[in-house]
Protein backbone atom coordinates (compact mmCIF):
# COMPACT_ATOMS: atom_id res chain seq x y z
CA UNK A 1 0.00 0.00 0.00
CA UNK A 2 1.58 3.71 -0.49
CA UNK A 3 1.92 5.47 2.15
CA UNK A 4 0.70 9.38 3.09
CA UNK A 5 -2.20 9.22 0.04
CA UNK A 6 -5.56 10.77 1.39
CA UNK A 7 -8.37 8.30 2.68
CA UNK A 8 -10.44 9.52 -0.31
CA UNK A 9 -7.52 8.16 -2.91
CA UNK A 10 -7.47 4.88 -1.43
CA UNK A 11 -11.46 4.78 -1.03
CA UNK A 12 -11.40 5.47 -4.55
CA UNK A 13 -8.74 3.46 -5.54
CA UNK A 14 -10.63 0.49 -3.86
CA UNK A 15 -13.70 1.16 -5.56
CA UNK A 16 -12.23 0.64 -8.71
CA UNK A 17 -10.49 -2.67 -8.24
CA UNK A 18 -14.00 -3.74 -6.70
CA UNK A 19 -14.94 -3.10 -9.93
CA UNK A 20 -12.29 -5.10 -12.18
CA UNK A 21 -13.19 -7.98 -9.71
CA UNK A 22 -10.38 -7.30 -6.69
CA UNK A 23 -11.25 -8.31 -3.49
CA UNK A 24 -9.57 -6.83 -0.62
CA UNK A 25 -8.22 -9.09 1.98
CA UNK A 26 -8.63 -8.93 6.01
CA UNK A 27 -8.18 -6.47 7.72
CA UNK A 28 -8.30 -3.97 4.97
CA UNK A 29 -11.58 -5.51 4.08
CA UNK A 30 -12.47 -3.68 7.38
CA UNK A 31 -10.61 -0.93 7.36
CA UNK A 32 -12.72 2.31 7.55
CA UNK A 33 -11.12 5.24 6.03
CA UNK A 34 -14.16 7.43 6.20
CA UNK A 35 -17.75 8.21 8.24
CA UNK A 36 -20.10 10.62 5.70
CA UNK A 37 -23.31 10.97 7.34
CA UNK A 38 -26.70 13.06 5.06
CA UNK A 39 -29.63 14.70 7.11
CA UNK A 40 -32.41 15.55 5.04
CA UNK A 41 -33.71 18.00 6.60
CA UNK A 42 -36.89 20.31 5.02
CA UNK A 43 -34.90 22.75 3.17
CA UNK A 44 -32.32 20.21 1.77
CA UNK A 45 -29.88 17.88 2.29
CA UNK A 46 -26.84 18.62 4.81
CA UNK A 47 -23.99 16.41 4.86
CA UNK A 48 -20.91 16.20 6.76
CA UNK A 49 -18.02 14.00 6.21
CA UNK A 50 -14.65 12.75 8.13
CA UNK A 51 -11.68 10.51 6.97
CA UNK A 52 -8.82 8.71 8.78
CA UNK A 53 -6.54 11.54 7.97
CA UNK A 54 -8.25 13.77 9.68
CA UNK A 55 -9.87 15.89 6.81
CA UNK A 56 -13.08 16.72 7.18
CA UNK A 57 -15.86 18.48 5.07
CA UNK A 58 -19.03 20.11 6.33
CA UNK A 59 -21.96 20.95 3.43
CA UNK A 60 -24.87 22.66 4.35
CA UNK A 61 -28.10 22.59 2.29
CA UNK A 62 -27.99 26.30 1.37
CA UNK A 63 -24.52 25.94 -0.12
CA UNK A 64 -22.44 26.99 2.27
CA UNK A 65 -19.05 24.43 3.04
CA UNK A 66 -16.16 24.02 5.46
CA UNK A 67 -13.56 22.10 4.08
CA UNK A 68 -10.84 21.33 7.24
CA UNK A 69 -7.50 19.89 5.47
CA UNK A 70 -6.20 19.17 8.49
CA UNK A 71 -3.96 22.38 9.16
CA UNK A 72 -3.66 21.81 12.55
CA UNK A 73 -4.63 19.10 15.47
CA UNK A 74 -7.44 20.56 16.54
CA UNK A 75 -9.86 18.72 15.22
CA UNK A 76 -8.07 14.74 15.37
CA UNK A 77 -9.86 13.91 18.48
CA UNK A 78 -13.52 14.64 17.23
CA UNK A 79 -12.72 12.91 14.05
CA UNK A 80 -11.23 9.88 16.07
CA UNK A 81 -14.27 9.74 18.10
CA UNK A 82 -16.70 9.85 14.71
CA UNK A 83 -14.24 6.93 13.42
CA UNK A 84 -14.37 4.48 16.26
CA UNK A 85 -18.02 5.10 16.27
CA UNK A 86 -17.98 4.16 12.99
CA UNK A 87 -15.97 0.98 13.35
CA UNK A 88 -18.23 -0.38 16.19
CA UNK A 89 -21.26 -0.03 13.22
CA UNK A 90 -18.77 -1.55 10.35
CA UNK A 91 -18.34 -4.61 13.36
CA UNK A 92 -22.22 -4.63 13.65
CA UNK A 93 -23.14 -4.92 9.65
CA UNK A 94 -22.27 -6.17 7.00
CA UNK A 95 -21.18 -4.00 3.14
CA UNK A 96 -24.37 -2.50 1.41
CA UNK A 97 -24.36 -5.27 -2.06
CA UNK A 98 -27.33 -2.93 -3.97
CA UNK A 99 -27.28 -0.20 -6.05
CA UNK A 100 -26.62 2.93 -4.30
CA UNK A 101 -30.13 4.50 -2.64
CA UNK A 102 -30.70 7.68 -3.67
CA UNK A 103 -30.54 10.92 -0.66
CA UNK A 104 -32.74 10.02 2.56
CA UNK A 105 -36.10 11.27 2.49
CA UNK A 106 -37.21 14.43 4.40
CA UNK A 107 -36.64 13.62 8.38
CA UNK A 108 -34.46 10.57 8.07
CA UNK A 109 -30.79 10.76 8.37
CA UNK A 110 -28.03 8.16 7.06
CA UNK A 111 -24.72 7.18 8.57
CA UNK A 112 -22.15 5.80 5.49
CA UNK A 113 -19.19 3.69 7.01
CA UNK A 114 -16.73 4.11 4.24
CA UNK A 115 -14.40 0.51 3.44
CA UNK A 116 -12.52 -1.30 0.94
CA UNK A 117 -14.92 -3.62 1.22
CA UNK A 118 -18.06 -1.07 0.76
CA UNK A 119 -20.23 0.86 2.21
CA UNK A 120 -21.83 -0.22 5.23
CA UNK A 121 -24.66 2.06 6.05
CA UNK A 122 -27.75 3.11 8.58
CA UNK A 123 -30.87 5.32 7.79
CA UNK A 124 -33.43 6.14 9.65
CA UNK A 125 -35.71 8.92 11.24
CA UNK A 126 -33.26 11.46 13.07
CA UNK A 127 -34.68 10.38 16.56
CA UNK A 128 -35.01 6.61 16.06
CA UNK A 129 -31.06 6.19 14.94
CA UNK A 130 -30.03 8.92 17.75
CA UNK A 131 -31.43 6.22 20.18
CA UNK A 132 -30.12 3.63 18.83
CA UNK A 133 -27.23 2.09 20.25
CA UNK A 134 -24.69 1.48 17.34
CA UNK A 135 -26.41 4.41 15.36
CA UNK A 136 -26.35 6.99 18.30
CA UNK A 137 -23.05 7.19 18.95
CA UNK A 138 -22.11 8.24 14.93
CA UNK A 139 -24.94 10.53 15.35
CA UNK A 140 -23.69 12.39 18.43
CA UNK A 141 -19.78 12.32 17.29
CA UNK A 142 -21.51 14.02 14.02
CA UNK A 143 -23.00 16.48 15.61
CA UNK A 144 -20.13 18.10 17.85
CA UNK A 145 -17.81 17.60 14.99
CA UNK A 146 -20.01 19.83 12.92
CA UNK A 147 -20.38 22.01 15.54
CA UNK A 148 -16.52 22.51 15.49
CA UNK A 149 -16.48 22.98 12.25
CA UNK A 150 -18.61 25.59 12.18
CA UNK A 151 -16.63 27.11 15.29
CA UNK A 152 -13.87 27.42 13.26
CA UNK A 153 -14.80 29.78 10.23
CA UNK A 154 -16.65 32.43 12.80
CA UNK A 155 -18.57 34.64 11.44
CA UNK A 156 -19.90 34.31 7.95
CA UNK A 157 -22.29 34.43 5.18
CA UNK A 158 -24.25 31.15 5.81
CA UNK A 159 -24.10 31.28 1.82
CA UNK A 160 -20.05 30.97 1.58
CA UNK A 161 -17.83 28.46 1.05
CA UNK A 162 -15.01 28.34 3.32
CA UNK A 163 -12.03 26.58 4.27
CA UNK A 164 -11.60 26.39 7.82
CA UNK A 165 -7.71 26.46 8.36
CA UNK A 166 -7.39 25.59 12.22
CA UNK A 167 -4.36 26.93 13.97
Amino acid sequence: MMERLESRHYLQAWHYLKALGVTPEEPERHHLYGVVVEAALTEGLDLLAAYADHTARYFNFSGAAVVWDHASHDLDAMIDALLEAGRRVVQATGPWTGPRPPAPPTGQVRVNMLTPGGVHFGQAAFGTLAADPVGGPVLSAATALMGALLERTGPSNPRKRQSATGG
